[in-house]
């Protein structure tokens, strides 16, 4: 096993190269000429399907960055959904580093002498790891009927991290620990709940202080409250799992607390800040080299052809190759973050919608006709 792992961690090393020079974005060309060709082509993307609106951020290899937006106004925030795992595993990275954290530890070690814990499904056999990379074997807990009948009765609830665990206890595991894929948010809540007891502080604040601050990502905030300033509206899809149809925010309010994501996912932000942030994550700016090729060290995951899931990131195909990245859905709200080593350049793009059906293909596909845009490659 450890020598596996290490040639693993040998080959993904190689695969997290330094960002590319990327000949295809011009160095003399305006960023002003660079972001006119996205916003006429985000423009012509949504006139030819029929979401109400996005925006779209990307960076460029020399760190020069931009916001459009079609429907919605650049400034708009919106929730990032799953994308909030990105930064709850970086933390966990940083505390491996700082050998506050061990990867291959059983959590045991450090969630133990919780009341519930022994009625977590596998509890004995999970790793730190295989919370990060969704093979502990544990349920989703955000779909269970009795928990969205909860969030429709008690909109304005707070909820402790022991509250959302309790949807999954006494129940069976999925498979044994470590020998297969299911995604959940619950594995990234038990995360939650080892990361502070290791810390002894909020999450929130030290992703706060260690990535949000220095980087300045000052349109990404916890979403901790059902009033958020600068968000806008989203668009619940059709016969949503979570029974609400239409606008999430009225009266400038959410129909329901957002803070039940917590670890599963937590913040709002801007296309501009998640392009930023996966520009200085996956190219190097936030963890050492050994630490990123870890993260990347992707398992067989069940989103698509060829794609794996890391740590807290999926590893997915592109015509430029392998790419780093994550997806997020919240209800009424779609998002996609993408670093392209190849090409040195991030993107990101947020749909105040979460009915598919409105965008007429993948979020993904979008990222690809940006990405064309910025390289002008056709």
């Amino acid at each position: 096993m450890i020598v596996r792992r290490s040639l693993s961690i040998a080959l993904a090393l190689c695969l997290v190269a330094p960002i590319a020079s990327a000949q295809s974005v011009k160095k003399a060309e305006s960023l002003e000429a660079i972001r006119a060709r996205v916003q006429a082509r985000l423009d012509e993307l949504r006139a030819a399907a029929s979401f109400p609106g996005a925006t779209v951020g990307f960076v460029l290899p020399d760190g020069r960055s931009a916001t459009v937006a079609s429907g919605v106004a650049a400034r708009d925030r919106m929730p990032a959904g799953s994308i909030g795992k990105t930064w709850f595993a970086a933390l966990a990275m940083r505390l491996v580093e700082e050998r506050k954290l061990d990867l291959d530890a059983k959590i045991e070690s450090y969630i133990g002498r919780e009341p519930w814990f022994a009625r977590l499904p596998n509890a004995k056999s999970i790793t730190v790891r295989m919370l990060l990379n969704h093979t502990s074997g544990i349920a989703e807990h955000v779909l269970d009927p009795a928990f969205l009948a909860e969030i429709r009765k008690s909109p304005d609830r707070v909820w402790k991290p022991a509250e959302l665990v309790s949807y999954v206890l006494d129940k069976e595991p999925l498979f044994e620990a470590g020998k297969g894929w299911s995604y959940a948010d619950t594995n990234y809540i038990v995360l939650g709940i080892v990361l502070e007891r290791i810390t002894g502080r909020s999450v929130y604040d030290d992703v706060e202080r260690r990535f949000l601050d220095p980087l300045k990502l000052e349109a990404t905030v916890p979403a901790v409250s059902r009033r958020i300033p600068g968000v806008v509206s989203g668009n619940s899809r059709p016969n949503s799992p979570f029974g609400f149809e239409g606008p999430t925010i009225v009266d400038g309010a959410f129909v329901f607390n957002p803070q039940m994501e917590w670890t599963g996912g937590g913040f709002v932000s801007s296309a501009e800040d998640l392009a930023r942030w996966a520009r200085a994550l996956y190219g190097g700016d936030v963890l050492s080299k050994a630490s990123l090729a870890t993260m990347v060290e992707g398992v067989d995951a069940k989103t698509g052809p060829g794609d794996k899931y890391g740590l807290g990131v999926q590893v997915r195909q592109s015509p430029w190759g392998v790419t780093y990245g994550h997806g997020g859905w919240f209800p009424g709200y779609l998002s996609e973050m993408e670093f392209i080593p190849q090409e040195g350049i991030a993107v990101a793009i947020q749909f105040n919608t979460d009915d598919i059906r409105s965008l007429r293909r993948h979020p993904r596909a979008f990222l690809a006709d940006i990405t064309r845009e910025i390289t002008e490659r056709k």
